[in-house]
This record gives structure tokens, sequence and C-alpha cells, in this order.
């Protein structure tokens, strides 16, 4: 993994506005000889590359520039973070004063009467508004890039120019601009939304040295280094508490809102901030290994993994703009030769309706806005999506499957079941187990120990021996008490008494014997964790029709897990090649829908790698689970499973609904066209008033407002 990473290089394209240059910037990038693969996310003006040769670094990005210069003049290749400048300029730049001084001689023209200067003032008005459309135009067509939508608006605003419809043709241009300008900044909004949810990377760390705190970069830490953590400061690497007490707010990390309380011996992750007091930390990874690396390495990342909706758009948009184009040559020049009685300059100016109407922006700007605000919105919830292909993916799981240890279970033993024999009180049964198992390190002895959750006077247990495979013996108050399973008991010559139809084995079952008399047993069991069964109900209310149980652990445990969970399918005593077949059978077994695997990342590197989505839970330490799996979360809570699927749907409903948004407005305005109900007022805003209307639905994804 890391030596993939080390040849992968990130770049920002500062300036980058037009999302269908960008797509044509990936794709000859994408063709470069020294260029493995090349990714261009509009969403945040990123470009991702993976190199052949590193070696070679220079001389591809001498090529790279040279391409984004012939494909958008002005957008500047940067190394590390993005210039925000770039996007936030000052209301009164210089393109806005020129164009409201065209705007003021647009009025002018209207206002002056008919004569040679108020044709001039149009034209001079029509030159001064659109002279950078204009300009971008001649430069593209000499660059072999016809189709795009500065050549469509200049051609239709030439168009009516030529018919004479002057104040129509400044107007178009004029509002063409001002829709740049507002289609400009709501993409520029968005993006500082989308990366202010992932802004998690620290600015700066306190290093302790000799008695002395010296502000350094986080990636100059060092293996065992001392540093300080104030109250409202954001952590800077892995780390573990070494003096003082706190409360962290990891939301940013987890999602969860509840602050963490920590103390010495604590571990501290990257990017969880200290909300009150002040912490001694001792250093346990360096920064490009530490959680919040990790983090942003995996959603940064996630847009050169596209989703099929947003390849097919791309491809979409190279076909469906030359078919309206020669669609409106034909609609200007047909109807006039053939239709009796059709006037020439009437259907040319049909013909231009289509031409203004066929840039395929609202789609090319929203399709990846979409995924990228699921991601960043998903990441806020504590989810790591790896790409737009797996948040996609998401949207037809209709079968899971989970590990258990460690995923739907806490992964320690606790007591779920107390049976004293007659006479016998519970609360004495359990109090003799915990005197007897006071000694030992076994589970099972540490589980009631702690559910018995009382002080025990040490002094009174006496002679205690640990009988290998079978318990403790002990003497209490000269009285021999035995505590283990059923070969102990009978080795001792005790009779137990056991209930029916218990589903627990005697492995984690304990009995009790004390003077000689049988006093009843414990039953132990893998605990589900708190929200596993309201994890279970969730994904049967989003529609999950299969939901299974994968394990290595013995048929009883996990018998019972399934129980609790409200899981009816479950496979046992599975070791790791055996969950692979058997994962690919239910697999085969699937008429539709796809299959997402969820396990906590330990052993379940090959069953994550071959499910439709992996999803790996907790674990973002684990490089071999990280990068076998699809779906990172970030806490172990299996309600986090359902929480991605629905964000899935979520970001698809939003995608369509921008899809077949866009299309019906441009499909309506080019059939009033057509008919001659549609000017190009109305086909102006079916181009920049649907990508607007689109940027803006985009964004209730990351507020998961859908």
């Amino acid at each position: 993994m890391k030596s993939a990473l080390q040849k992968r290089k990130k770049f920002y394209l500062e300036g980058l506005a037009c999302a269908s240059c960008a797509a044509t910037i990936e794709d000859r990038i994408s063709r470069m000889d020294t260029i493995t693969s090349a990714s261009v996310n509009f969403a945040d003006s990123s470009l991702s590359i993976e190199l052949r040769e590193r070696d070679r670094l220079e001389d591809t990005l001498a090529q790279i520039r040279e391409i984004v210069d012939s494909v958008e003049p002005g957008v500047r290749l940067v190394k590390g973070e993005q210039n925000e400048k770039g996007e936030d300029s000052s209301f009164f730049s210089r393109e806005r004063i020129i164009l409201g001084l065209g705007i003021l001689g647009f009025i002018g023209a209207i206002l002056m009467p008919a004569s040679l200067g108020k044709t001039i003032l149009f034209i001079l008005a029509y030159l001064v508004i659109g002279g950078r459309v204009l300009l971008l135009a001649g430069k593209n067509i000499t660059r072999g890039r016809v189709f795009d939508e500065n050549f469509l608006m200049t051609i239709a605003t030439l168009g009516a120019i030529g018919i004479g419809e002057y104040p129509e043709a400044v107007s178009v241009m004029l509002f063409y601009r001002i829709g740049e300008e507002f289609q400009e900044a709501a993409v520029n909004r968005s993006r500082r939304s989308i990366k202010s949810l992932i802004n998690i990377k620290p600015d700066s760390a306190n290093l302790l040295v000799n008695g002395d705190i010296l502000t350094v970069s986080p990636e100059k830490l060092k293996l065992a280094d001392t540093i300080i953590l104030r109250p409202g400061e954001r952590a800077p690497v892995d780390s573990r508490v070494i003096e003082g007490r706190s409360e962290l707010d990891v939301s940013a990390l987890t999602g969860e809102s509840m602050p963490e309380p920590v103390e010495p011996g604590d571990q501290v992750l990257s990017g969880s901030i200290n909300t009150s007091g002040l912490l001694t930390l001792r250093v346990e990874k360096l920064f490009t290994d530490s959680t919040v690396s990790r983090i942003l390495d995996l959603v940064e990342n996630a847009s050169s993994k596209k989703a099929p909706t947003e390849q097919f758009i791309s491809r979409f948009a190279k076909v469906y703009t030359p078919i309206v184009v020669l669609l409106a040559l034909a609609l200007a020049t047909v109807p006039p030769l053939l239709v009796p009685g059709a006037i020439f300059s009437d259907w040319l100016y049909r013909g231009l309706v289509f031409l203004v109407v066929s840039c395929p922006c609202a789609l090319v700007i929203s399709i990846p806005l979409s995924f990228f605000a699921g991601i960043g919105g998903a990441s806020r919830r504590g989810i790591l999506v790896k790409g737009g292909n797996s948040l996609q993916a998401l949207k037809d799981v209709d079968t899971v499957v989970f590990d258990k240890t460690g995923t739907l279970t806490k992964g320690t033993f606790e007591v779920v079941g107390i049976s004293p024999a007659s006479g016998i009180d519970e609360k004495d049964l359990l109090r003799l187990a915990a005197m007897g198992e006071y000694h030992s390190n076994h589970p099972l002895a540490r589980s009631i120990i702690s559910a018995y959750g009382q002080e025990i006077d040490k002094d009174k247990i006496q002679d205690y021996k640990e009988i290998p495979g079978k318990g403790t013996c002990s003497f209490l108050a000269g009285e021999p008490l035995l505590v283990g399973n059923k070969r102990l008991m009978k080795e001792n010559h005790i009779l137990i008494h056991e209930q029916a139809g218990s589903p627990l084995t005697d492995d984690s079952r304990v009995h009790v014997a004390y003077a000689g008399r049988y006093y009843g047993y414990l039953d132990l069991a893998d605990g589900l964790k708190a929200d596993t069964r309201a994890a279970v109900d969730r994904l049967r209310s989003l529609g999950v029709k299969r939901i299974g149980i994968l394990s290595g652990d013995r048929e009883p445990s996990v018998k019972h897990a399934a129980s609790k969970a409200g899981i009816s399918e479950y496979y046992y005593g599975l070791l790791p090649h055996e969950k692979v077949e058997r994962l690919e059978q239910m697999i085969k077994d699937k008429r539709s829908g796809k299959l997402a695997f969820v396990g906590d990342g330990l052993n379940d590197a090959p069953v994550l790698a071959m499910a439709d989505v992996g999803i790996v839970m907790g674990n973002i330490g684990s490089d071999t689970a990280v990068e076998a799996a699809d779906v990172v979360l970030m806490t172990d809570e299996p309600t986090k499973v359902g929480q991605a699927i629905s964000l899935g749907r979520r970001t698809h409903r939003v995608v369509m609904q921008n899809v077949i948004m866009a299309l019906s407005i441009k499909l309506a305005v080019l059939a009033l066209g057509l008919l001659g109900l549609a000017g190009m007022w109305e086909a102006v805003f079916a181009d920049v008033g649907a990508a607007l209307l689109a940027v803006f639905n985009s964004m209730r994804v990351l507020k998961g407002n859908t």
C-alpha cells in the first residue's frame, strides 16, 4: 500500500471553474506515457496522478502544465494545499468592473433612439460583456476543442446579431456571464463546505524538550517524543497519555458528539480535540502513519474511484453535445429548404436556441459534486467511503453478512445467566464464584469478578490452586471451594443439576461447589454490543433481505449471539478459507443486489476483498483491512452499517434528481424551441439555471437533508 502511495501525487488546479474542461484535462493526462492513472476531481479542484517512474516527475509536470494551459488557459497547477484566495476573489475584481461597464453600455443602447449609434453601442456592449467568451472560444478552436460552452454561446449570439436581434444577443451573453458568476460562487461555496468537513489536520505540535515547549510541524515529531496538548488544541499524532486527565472531542473522527474521557495510559487519536485539562502525551505513531493522515488520504483519494454513473455522464456529455449541434444545424437549414413558406431567419433562431441549450454543464458539474459531498458527509459521521464507486454500490446492498467476534459482539465474556441450585440465593452463588476465581487471569474468571462488582476480601481465600483445563480449587473458612467445569465437579464427586435447553456449551458454563455442596452454575457468553439488535432491525427496515453470520467460533456461542441479535442464518467453526468458500456461495445464490461483508479487520481481509462491498469496523490502523475494504467505520458500532447504506441511497437519489432535472429542463426548452415558443432567455436558463439548481441540490447530501 505504501509503495503505491509513494508513486501517487496530488496537485491542485487553481482557478478551475469548468467541469467539462476538468474531464478533458483528465482524459489527456491519462493518455500520457509516464502516467499510470489520473483523476481530476472537479469538486475540490484536485488532480491525482500515479507515476510509472518517480524520477520523471518534473518532465511529467511540465507536460501536464502544457495540457492544462491548452484546455483551460489561466488555470495553475500548484503543489500542496490549494490557494483558497483564488476562490474568494474581491467583489470588485477586474472582470466584474469590465462586466459592469458593459451593462452600462447595454442600458445606454436600450434607452437611445433608433439610429446607427444605437447599433454600434449594442455591439460595443456585446464585445465588452462577451469578450472573454469570444476569446476563449477562438483559442479553444485553434486547439481542436470546438464543442464547448464558449463556442456554443459565441455561435448562438453571433447568429442573433446576424439576424438583427442585437438586444437579445447582448442580453443572452449578459445572462450567461452573470449565471457563470453565480455558478462559480455556488461551486466554490460547495467546495469550501466539503473541505471543512475533512479539515481535521492539526497545524502544529507542542514538543517538550528539556523542560521547554517548542512549536513544530506535526511531520517533524518522532516516536517516543513528549508533546503537550492544551485545552482547545487538536492532537497532532496518535499518542498515549503520560500525565493529566481530560475529555476529547472525537466527533471529527467518529461522528460521535459525546466527549471521550482520557487518563494516563489511554490512547489519543490524532485529529481529536482536547476540551478541558492539560495533557502530556508520548508519540506512538509518526504523522504519516497516524489516524488523521490515514483518514485524509482515504477521503482525498476517493475521487480517483469514480462511480459508474459519474463515468457514464462523462461519456454521455461527449456524445450528447455534438449530436445537439448537428440537430441545431439541421433545424436551421432543412425546414427552409423543404417546408413551403418557412422563413430562414426564424428557423436559424430556433437552431441558435438549440445550441445554447446543448451545453451539458449541469450534468458534468453536479454528478461529481454529489458523490464528493456524499463522501464528505459520510466522513463527518465517522464513515470513510473509499470512492464514488463504493458509495454507489452501497445503495444496492440487499445482503449483509457479519463476522461475530468483535463485530456483533464485544469480544469479551460477560455473565448472561445465573442458575442457583435449590435453596441457594443468586447473590451467594455469584459471590462464591468471584472469590474462587479471584486469583485467576482466565477471561471467564475476569468476567465473573466484573459481574460481582464488589470488593473481595482476599485474606479469606486460602490454598488457591488452578487446575489447567478444569477450573480452580481454594479453601474458604476451612471448607473447599470449587469453581470450574463438569470435569472438575465429577472428579470431586459433586452431583450437578442443569436446566435443559441452554444454547451454551460446557466451555462457557462455570459450576460452583462449596463444602461438598453444589451451589449452581453461571452461563457466560461473548456479549452483544449495545446497538447490535438495533443495527439488525435498521437493516431490515432498509429492505436488506438476507442477514447472516460467518464465524470461526463454536456452534453454541454463534447460535446464542445470532438468537440475541435476531439473525436466523449463521455458520460456525469456519476457518479463513472456509469463510471465503461460504461467502462465494452466498454471492452465487444472489439473484440481484450486492452483498456487503462486515468484519473487524483482524483476519477478515480475504472475505472483505471478495464481497461486493467490504466494510471494516473500527480498525483504521490495520493496513491489510483498510486496503481490502471499501468502507471503513471509525467506531465499532454495527449501526454505522445501516447509516452507510442509507447515505449511499441518499446520494444516488440526489444524483438521479440532478440528471432527471437537468435533462427534463433541457428537453422541455428544446421542444419549445423547436415549436418557436422558447427564446434565448429560456435557453440560457436551461443551461446556467439548471446547473445552479443541480449544485444547490447536491449540497443537500452534505447536510443530510434529502
